[in-house]
């Protein structure tokens, strides 16, 4: 359910601005889309599991918050950035 450090770092690597960057949005949402989709596939198999559920929620409303903020900076950046994640808006 989890990612695993390894898978984290890949994105951290692939979406990064510069080197040392963890924090910009783009990881920031990248890492979030990775953690989605891992609670999206154990949720098909545990229907009746509603706190995780819960906490897909609020995954899925922070990377919004965060994508609305990256779309208002800089609307480029946000285009491509849903491009590359293939998140549909």
């Amino acid at each position: 359910m989890t990612i695993t450090s390894e898978r984290k770092t890949e994105v951290i690597e692939k979406f990064r601005a510069k080197d040392g960057d963890t924090g910009s949005p783009e990881v920031q949402v990248a890492i979030l889309t990775e953690r989605i989709s891992n609670l999206t596939e154990h949720l098909k198999t545990h229907k009746k599991d509603f706190h995780s559920r819960r906490g897909l929620l609020v995954m899925v409303g922070k990377r919004r918050r965060l994508l609305d903020y990256v779309k208002a900076r800089n609307e480029e950046r946000y285009k491509t950035l849903i491009g590359e994640l293939g998140i549909r808006r």
